[in-house]
């Protein structure tokens, strides 16, 4: 059994790659092409989960597993909130193949997924980029957001603002793009284009009435029913895309928030970006229009990335 480790994902596993292997992935899942069960989701203690993703790249394919712990009391460690395996069997013989480091590779594709939602929704125009976080997802999304949209300039909020500076400082020697720290989300989003929302928090941190028209917005922190990164108000206003329609109508917190307050009904999910890809619903329809991307993440994003890196595509 091949065993692939954090470092390989990392050197191997390009956002070159990975965002045109995730489109492919968001594709086939919203055409019915994969399998994949609603991820099963164990709380340990507060701030500390197990979750168990099964699926299949296709009923011939490849297929397998994500065994991933989520604690959030890493970040102040210093290491990864997300820690893990992808295992991978053989689709011929059933076979277990290959073990690679699920936290590199969810690092890498859920910032990809948001980069392919971002070029699928954001205003061609597009070019500022805030970031409401400033760990390792904030890292890997000024990476991915700026492989789809010429970013002119990043504001980055968090809870710490000396920490929030640090990122600041340290984004911008990399990527040699402007980037400033803000002490208020207010102020973060008053004037961007791209909004990204990668915290922990359990209760909204963006409200609706911040977000001027025009805006896209991804949200990716909250993982799991209960968590609501973003205000009903946003929810309401947006033309509301997600990655999967069955895990969110299950697992995403800010929707079904919003749906228990008797605000939105399920319809209010317009598409699953998939479908937005394929060209079977429309995305953004005006230049004024609100969208946002609502990510949990499904294992066809984990599977097509560690099958890839284990077959030895060319990368």
């Amino acid at each position: 059994m091949r065993v692939i480790e954090r470092e390989e994902v990392r050197r191997r596993l390009t956002y070159e790659v990975c965002i045109p292997m995730v489109r492919e992935a968001m594709v086939a899942l919203s055409k019915g092409e994969t399998l994949q069960l609603l991820r099963s989701i164990l709380t340990l203690s507060e701030g500390r989960l197990l979750g168990v993703m099964t699926g299949a790249m296709g009923a011939q394919a490849a297929f397998g597993a994500k065994l991933i712990s989520v604690f959030h009391g890493n970040f102040a460690r210093g290491i990864q909130s997300h820690q893990g395996v992808v295992v991978l069997f053989d689709p011929e013989t059933g076979a277990p193949v290959c073990v690679a480091h699920a936290g590199e590779i969810t690092a890498i594709r859920t910032a990809a997924a948001s980069a392919v939602a971002t070029d699928a929704l954001a205003r061609r125009d597009a070019r500022r980029l805030t970031l409401l976080g400033y760990g390792e997802q904030a890292e890997t999304h000024a990476r991915a957001i700026a492989k789809v949209r010429e970013v002119a300039s990043i504001v980055v909020w968090g809870r710490s603002l000396e920490r929030a500076r640090a990122f600041a400082e340290r984004m911008q020697k990399e990527l040699g793009i402007p980037v400033r720290a803000v002490a208020e989300v207010k102020d973060a989003v008053a004037d961007a284009d791209i909004v990204c929302t990668l915290t922990s928090a359990f209760d909204p941190i963006l409200m609706g009435e911040w977000v001027r028209p025009g805006t896209h917005v991804n949200v990716v922190g909250s993982s799991y029913a209960g968590p609501a990164e973003v205000d009903n108000e946003l929810v309401v206003r947006s033309r509301f895309v997600v990655d999967s329609r069955a895990s969110v109508l299950a697992q995403g917190g800010e929707f079904l928030r919003a749906k228990e307050a008797g605000l939105v009904g399920e319809e209010h999910i317009v598409a699953e970006i998939g479908e937005v890809l394929a060209g079977d619903v429309e995305g953004r329809r005006s230049e004024e229009e609100i969208t946002v991307y609502k990510s949990l993440g499904h294992v066809v994003q984990d599977l097509a990335c560690a099958w890839a890196l284990y077959a030895g595509s060319e990368m």
